[in-house]
């Protein structure tokens, strides 16, 4: 089993900075890809950022330019660099990772969430 864990999260103000990370840990054989989504209340989760094994990163259009997603392989943690934030990104930021796992396969696992708040 993998175990996807966030951090990170909590009430910043508008144009102000947060820097979100997500650490993986169990039986991993190997990290193809990990990302994040975020849900605001009363909204649809929605995809944020992603980064492959390769090392490419794709960003939903939301947020290009404002975030950057990076990744440390050998410490199985995927981070995620929120700047200029705006209100409209207030939501729970999910870690996402799609991961073989001894013995287990390959699967896509998530965390419980982390919350941003983003007001003044």
């Amino acid at each position: 089993q993998v175990q996807l864990v966030e951090s990170g999260g909590g009430l910043v103000r508008p144009e102000g900075s947060l820097r979100l990370s997500c650490a993986a840990s169990g039986s991993i054989f190997s990290i193809y890809a990990m990302g994040w989504y975020r849900q605001a209340p009363g909204k649809q989760r929605e995809f944020v950022a992603v980064m492959t094994d390769g090392g490419i990163t794709n960003y939903a259009d939301s947020v290009k330019g404002r975030f950057t997603i990076s990744r440390d392989n050998a410490k199985a943690t995927v981070n995620l660099q929120m700047n200029s934030l705006k209100p409209e990104d207030t939501a729970v930021y999910y870690c996402n990772g799609d991961i073989g796992v001894f013995g287990r396969g390959r699967r896509d696992y998530w965390g419980q969430g982390t919350q941003v708040t983003v007001s003044s």
